[in-house]
């Protein structure tokens, strides 16, 4: 019989993967003044923000953040590849590799997640799940990861095919998670 994973322990699980992964994880309560806070404090003083609408979480949440004059949701594309930071939703998380999920094919989610040299994730905390596998369930998060084109993000995106590892190759230099409470 295998342990039942609380939610709780789901979390602490996902927090120590990511950070292990190499990505930083913020934990914050669920409002909108909050979720504004934590995304500005993890884009610093970008000039730029490329910013994606949600799919499943209230796009009213990220009403504080959107208000700030960086951000864009509609960039050109010279905007989009001379921008710092790039802010997306994951629909889920996965506790045992520290990983969140980024529906590629939603709007401009895909390009946003990948272009920037920063992203930052934002999921919500009972969308984490146990283990990979449990996204292709159709009992598990209503079946959405069965129903969605989408990519593992684990950390930043890193290389080391040619040599010594080398990261932001082939996407984000670092990687920010929040967790919504």
């Amino acid at each position: 019989m295998q342990p039942v994973m609380t939610q709780s322990s789901l979390l602490d699980d996902f927090t120590t993967a990511a950070i292990k992964a190499v990505a930083t994880v913020e934990i914050i309560d669920r409002s909108p003044a909050a979720l504004g806070q934590a995304i500005l404090r993890a884009v610093g003083d970008a000039s730029r923000i490329l910013y994606a609408p949600p799919h499943e979480l209230p796009a009213s949440l990220f009403a504080t953040f959107t208000s700030d004059p960086r951000v864009r949701p509609d960039a050109t594309p010279d905007e989009m590849i001379h921008t710092a930071a790039g802010v997306t939703e994951a629909f889920a998380a996965v506790a045992s590799t520290g990983s969140v999920c980024v529906d590629v094919s939603y709007e401009r989610t895909g390009m946003v997640s990948l272009l920037a040299p920063l992203q930052v994730a934002v999921v919500a905390e009972e969308n984490i799940v146990p283990q990979p596998r449990d996204l292709f369930r159709a009992d598990v998060l209503d079946g959405k990861g069965l129903s969605r084109d989408f990519c593992f993000v684990t950390g930043p995106s890193a290389t080391a095919d040619m040599g010594p590892l080398v990261r932001g190759v082939h996407g984000p230099h670092k990687l920010h998670i929040i967790v919504l409470r």
